[in-house]
């Protein structure tokens, strides 16, 4: 069997079990099959790349609901979720914002994400670990993940967290709350469960 049509015949498989999802993976897959039947292979890849941005898209509304309903005392803004394809083939982007507009807690996923390399090699750099700064090296849910100061100056500083998932990242952004605030709220997120989603 070749590689495209295991790839189609893995992609079968997987249409049964999304079925009553959507009409556009069908679409996608059946245009896929006849490009292919056709010999006409750029065009088969073409749909199969938008069938698995389809199922990215899929994916990422799963993993919103397995967010949390509330973080600290902010209420998720269930209304603004919001899963989007990304540029080019990085996959798509899961948002999710808790509280107001004036003090708000965001979690924004990106699979397939570009930074995923450069930031697993800067975790690995012992200086990053703690020699202080505006960034360090600390453990989310047992992974690793970057901390940065982004503005600010003692309590009134501003963080962020990038946490680095097989190929997925992870960004945490809580402005106006002390950086063990960001480490307790980071390690409500359900990571485990995001990672195996976006395997």
């Amino acid at each position: 069997m070749t590689t495209m049509k295991k790839i189609l015949f893995l992609l079968s498989i997987a249409i049964t079990a999304f079925a009553a999802q959507g009409q556009e993976f069908n679409t996608q897959l059946t245009t896929a099959r006849t490009a292919y039947k056709a010999g006409k292979l750029d065009e088969s890849r073409f749909a199969m790349e938008q069938l698995l941005q389809e199922i990215d898209m899929m994916v990422g509304k799963e993993v919103l609901k397995i967010l949390p309903a509330k973080i600290e005392d902010k209420a998720a803004n269930t209304a603004g979720d919001n899963v989007s394809g990304a540029s080019g083939y990085f996959g798509v982007v899961i948002h999710r914002e808790y509280g107001t507009p004036e003090k708000n807690i965001s979690v924004e996923i990106l699979s397939n994400s570009p930074l995923i390399t450069s930031l697993n090699a800067m975790l690995s750099l012992p200086m990053i670990g703690g020699a202080g700064g505006d960034s360090k090296v600390v453990r989310i849910s047992g992974y690793k993940a970057l901390l940065n100061k982004v503005s600010g100056e003692g309590d009134k500083s501003d963080y962020e967290i990038q946490l680095p998932m097989n190929t997925a990242l992870i960004t945490l952004r809580a402005p106006g709350y002390t950086q063990d605030q960001v480490l307790k709220i980071a390690n409500s997120l359900p990571v485990a469960q995001i990672a195996k989603m976006n395997q």
